[in-house]
């Protein structure tokens, strides 16, 4: 191995992956993904879609899921800086609602690896920011979920400075909280 570093979080499954740069008076050349690397720190998983975003400072984007197609996610940022997040929504899983923050940049070049039956969203923290990521399942715009980004039960302490006006999606404003959530998983 030896090309990625990974550092597992505090919830299971959820891994941080920093790639060798290799840099010179030139600039620097980086392996931002190599299957075998990857399969030998334990993802192995099949990417079927690349999606990459561009947003402005203070856009938030999540919690995001889809509900019967789940996907595996890969995310890195291209330009910029973002705070990271996912929220374990694993059924039976003894971190249920528990959430894990990375700060991801175009400088520390570090990935976050999500699996499936979790939640994910980001906050951008520079003023632009391009965020791009692998998933293993295609998207399905009717199979669309989400959670609050704000949800007092999950308690995400996003970097959020008082008096922060935040830029988000109508649809991003309407998601229920986990309660909610887990009430309907539960009712079928």
């Amino acid at each position: 191995m030896g090309k990625i570093t990974v550092e597992t979080c505090e919830i299971e499954g959820l891994k941080v992956i920093t790639p060798t740069v290799f840099g010179d008076e030139r600039g620097y050349f980086v392996e931002t993904y190599h299957y075998n690397d990857y399969k030998e720190a334990g993802i192995d998983q099949i990417f079927v879609q690349d999606n990459q975003s561009s947003s402005v400072k203070n856009v938030l984007r999540g919690l995001h899921f889809q509900i019967q197609f789940p996907q595996d996610k890969l995310a890195r940022v291209i330009s910029g800086e973002v705070f990271d997040v996912a929220v374990d929504l694993r059924p039976g899983s003894v971190t249920y609602g528990k959430w894990h923050g990375v700060v991801l940049s175009a400088e520390n070049k570090k990935q976050f690896f999500v699996p499936k039956n979790f939640a994910h969203g980001f906050l951008v923290l520079s003023d632009y920011a391009e965020f791009a990521y692998k998933c293993t399942d295609f998207y399905h715009p009717n199979d669309e979920g989400g959670i609050r980004f704000d949800d007092p039960d999950i308690g995400v302490a996003w970097p959020i400075l008082p008096g922060t006006e935040l830029i988000m999606s109508d649809k991003d404003k309407k998601w229920g909280g986990l309660k909610e959530y887990t009430e309907s998983k539960k009712n079928g």
